[in-house]
């Protein structure tokens, strides 16, 4: 895993630094994606949805975590 990569996203019109690993900036990006996102949108939904104790970084490493854990489930009933 890579060090943490900082990059800008706009949230409610205000634009705010986030630091993750280059492999979650990927699987961000891919997520936003394949659910025809713009990753500034997707962002604002995790920003909404988190717990105030949770920061943004984490909280999208836990979005990113979910939604493949997620998928992986699925499939695994599809072909059980």
């Amino acid at each position: 895993m890579t060090r943490p990569v900082k990059h800008s996203l706009t949230l409610k019109g205000h634009r705010t630094s986030v630091s993750l690993e280059a492999e979650f900036w990927h699987a961000f990006r891919a997520i936003a994606q394949e659910k025809s996102q713009p990753i500034n949108a997707l962002a604002a939904e995790i920003d909404a949805a988190r717990d105030l104790d949770t920061g943004l970084a984490s909280a999208i490493r836990l979005y990113v975590l979910a939604y493949y854990r997620d998928q992986h489930s699925a499939s695994h009933r599809i072909y059980s």
